[in-house]
């Protein structure tokens, strides 16, 4: 926002508040519409118990209060020209968001059916929380919207992302009662700390307090304005206090509060970009206090109703059997003056659009609530530059986060002047070995330094806080308004999110579902520092579970990645970072991991997903194998190799299969999963009733989920983590879990008919080298060197 656009805060006139006033309660009116009526939109006869819904669904508590903070947006983002995003935290306050883009004319531009007229108005109504039509909350449905209402707490982590790197952009975020008791909002006032005055838009939180959740009252919203007052500026904000139930001084207060907010911020932003002021600025915030249900019913069969927790949802719940809730019902419809906000075609009077904006100004029709219309393609190097040599199987070692953080300082580097990618985490970045980005970017960071720090950037576009939860919000944000970036946390915390992407990954679902909203960049994570790699940190530290969460989701959306070593991380990167509309979770160990194939080979590899490696085998191509050797994650595929090459050298005679695989739901069929392998295909692979010894990453179960209907699976052995860790050695993480070498070699022989006297030797060999493994670590603390020296010489 530039100097010269700003507004003082002077007193509203008495014919714009008439106007504010008059959409205000052309929204509120629309609002009620939608919970209840699926007939005679403009009241145009007496209400008729024919013309309610059968079933009562929706949120009308904190709506007029949504309402009237959209309508000050308006008034605003016209009299201003901003290029303005509201994030409405409140998410099932979705009848105040849907009636605002359907006053706008944004919603029947978007769904042409539900037109500006009391047909259009009638469709309107009976859609909402209707069978086939939208749901009671803000959706990606909802014209304007970036956020999904059941996404409680996000709401300014969202916020925030949205704003970085948009210098242009404010962006409103509607805060409510029960969102700002949440962990993950509580974290997310840090925020500011991190939002960069030069390069990124504004934030302006509006905290509305209307005094109760679902059915108690609300912490802030009790809490004495003083001591809120504290808080807020403890946080790092100037609070601006707006508090009434008189429409009238309402609106006057929150017009002057506005004003003086956004005067703030374009003294903020014009202080940094053209005086240059590094001091933190201390951001203003909005605390709106008006009454939940606010203009509803004030009392409903004896018992006080607006101003309490029983508005919270639908004030009048027996409206079509009980007479009396039905004249209520007309009576607070009527209250809102319909015939002076719509004309006879039941369009908007023109008296009640004076405050809306035009075109992409208005919040329904911003291009920043559907990122994929303004989403370039990254300018992603060439992976050559990157790859790691391979003249044969087992070269190396490297360390894979190492090899994909140079990678990953390029694109920030290409990135610098569009600034459209970002990498964030919970202060892990130089622990998960990428620390190769901080060449190209630091990280960001608003408050002051010392001496000691390293890599703090003002401008920084590397993101780390110790809220896995923040981050999440930050990427979500970042990505749904039009970037890229990447998620790089500890596997085993990673966790700590599994809620917010299940969130995002519904959003994706219903967004391929919708013509108009464009695709997205995917939200990548690259989870490191796992479980077979914690010996150090222990059993708090080892959890491979979030895979299985992500398999659970919707098949379109979601990919799992696996690679086994440096080269195959780079071409799985590389793909992640190019597509659009997908959770890419990838799976790579940090620590120094054997190279098993050159660049060329990881690509055809990759592409596959899933494929034989005949040089780790010993089968001839002349007969089935005896058994396979299936192996998913760099540690799995590690040991599958050393148990290939005890077998190769203890029996001979036998065919083995090695079967790597990266992309884990290729192990699903076709109609479950778009990546799916066919039963012809699978079977080819892993045979259909040969001895299939699957040595995984994660929990063994998995497997046995996404393979269950294949031919073979009687024949299927899997080994996993199954919740035994402890701070040890590296491979006793391995042999108390059955992951083994020795375990999957003794695995091999129980499992091929008519090996178990023949090797009965052998597998006597490999046990006894388990029980020496438990001896030797618990006298020296380290591996045995047979171990801790292996490669692979095959």
């Amino acid at each position: 926002m530039s100097a010269d656009t700003q507004q003082g805060p002077a007193g509203l006139p008495d014919e714009e508040l008439t106007a504010l006033d008059a959409h205000w309660r052309a929204a509120n009116y629309l609002s009620v519409g939608q919970i209840y009526l699926m007939a005679n939109p403009l009241l145009t006869e007496p209400l008729r118990p024919e013309h309610i819904k059968p079933r009562l669904l929706g949120h009308w508590g904190t709506s007029p209060g949504l309402n009237l903070v959209h309508t000050h947006l308006n008034r605003v983002i016209r009299r201003r020209d901003l290029d303005a995003l509201c994030i409405w935290g409140p998410g099932h306050g979705g009848p105040a968001v849907l009636a605002n883009a359907w006053l706008e004319g944004s919603y029947t531009e978007t769904y042409p059916d539900v037109t500006r007229d009391a047909a259009g108005m009638a469709r309107l109504f009976r859609q909402f929380s209707f069978p086939g039509g939208v749901p009671s909350h803000v959706a990606p449905e909802t014209p304007g919207s970036v956020h999904e209402g059941g996404e409680l707490g996000y709401a300014l982590s969202h916020a925030y992302g949205a704003a970085f790197d948009h210098p242009g952009l404010v962006v409103a975020c509607v805060i409510g009662d029960g969102e700002a008791e949440t962990g993950p909002l509580a974290a997310s006032w840090q925020s500011n700390k991190f939002l960069d005055p030069v390069h990124d838009g504004a934030v302006l939180p509006v905290l509305h307090l209307n005094g109760y959740k679902i059915a108690n009252p609300a912490v802030l919203a009790r809490l004495p304005e003083a001591e809120l007052d504290e808080l807020l500026r403890g946080l790092g904000h100037d609070p601006l206090h707006v508090a009434g139930d008189d429409p009238a001084a309402v609106h006057r207060a929150m017009a002057r509060a506005l004003d003086t907010a956004l005067d703030r911020i374009a003294a903020v932003q014009r202080a940094a970009r053209e005086d240059g002021a590094t001091d933190r600025p201390r951001w203003p915030v909005i605390v709106l206090r008006t009454p939940k249900g606010w203009t509803g019913p004030a009392e409903v069969d004896g018992l006080p109703v607006a101003d309490t927790w029983r508005s919270h949802q639908v004030p009048l719940s027996g409206v079509r059997d009980d007479p009396e809730h039905l004249r209520q019902l007309e009576r607070w419809l009527r209250s809102y003056r319909p015939e002076e906000l719509f004309d006879d075609t039941g369009a908007p009077r023109p008296s009640v659009l004076d405050c809306v904006p035009a075109g992409a100004r208005r919040l329904g029709a911003t291009p920043y609530a559907n990122g994929g219309l303004l989403v370039r393609d990254l300018p992603l190097p060439p992976l050559e530059k990157y790859a790691v040599p391979v003249d044969k199987p087992g070269a190396g070692p490297h360390e894979p986060t190492r090899v994909l953080g140079e990678l990953l300082r390029d694109v920030m580097a290409a990135t610098a002047d569009r600034r459209d990618f970002r990498l964030v985490g919970p202060d892990e970045t130089a622990s998960n070995r990428l620390e190769a980005v901080y060449g190209a970017s630091g990280k960001a960071w608003q408050e002051r330094t010392l001496p000691v720090d390293e890599d703090l950037d003002r401008h920084g576009r590397v993101m780390e806080i110790l809220s896995e939860h923040t981050c999440q919000g930050w990427l979500e944000g970042y990505l749904l308004t039009g970037r890229h970036g990447l998620f790089s946390c500890y596997e085993a915390f990673v966790h700590i999110v599994d809620s917010m992407v299940n969130q995002h990954v519904k959003w994706l679902r219903v967004s391929r579902r919708l013509s108009w909203r464009a695709p997205i960049a995917s939200l990548n994570y690259l989870l490191t520092s796992h479980v077979w790699r914690q010996d150090h940190n222990g059993f708090s530290h080892q959890d491979p579970g979030f895979v299985d969460h992500i398999l659970n989701k919707s098949p379109e959306a979601v990919r799992v990645y696996l690679p086994p070593d440096a080269n195959t991380l780079l071409s799985v990167a590389d793909h992640a970072l190019r597509s659009r509309d997908h959770v890419n979770v990838i799976v790579a160990g940090k620590q120094p991991c054997f190279d098993w194939l050159s660049l060329d080979q990881a690509r055809a590899h990759c592409a596959r997903g899933a494929g034989i490696w005949d040089w780790a085998g010993t089968e001839d191509g002349t007969r089935e194998p005896d058994a396979v050797l299936a192996c998913a994650g760099d540690v799995p595929t590690q040991e599958v190799l050393a148990a290939a090459q005890l077998l190769r050298r203890h029996l001979p005679d036998l065919a083995v299969r090695v079967v790597n695989v990266v992309d884990i739901a290729r192990l699903l069929p076709p109609s479950e999963h778009p990546h799916g392998m066919t039963d012809f295909e699978y079977d080819g692979l892993f045979t259909t009733g040969k001895p299939v010894i699957f040595a995984y990453h994660g929990y063994p179960w998995l497997i046995h989920r996404l393979a269950y209907r294949r031919t073979g699976h009687p024949h299927l052995h899997v080994r996993g983590y199954k919740e035994i860790g402890t701070t040890t050695t590296p491979f006793d993480m391995v042999v108390g879990n059955d992951l083994d070498r020795y375990r999957l070699v003794m695995d091999v022989i129980d499992r091929v008919p008519g090996l178990s006297v023949p090797a009965a030797a052998v597998r006597q060999r490999m046990a006894d080298a388990r029980l020496r493994h438990h001896a030797h670590i618990r006298e020296h603390g380290v591996d045995l060197p047979e171990v801790a020296d292996w490669s692979w010489a095959g």
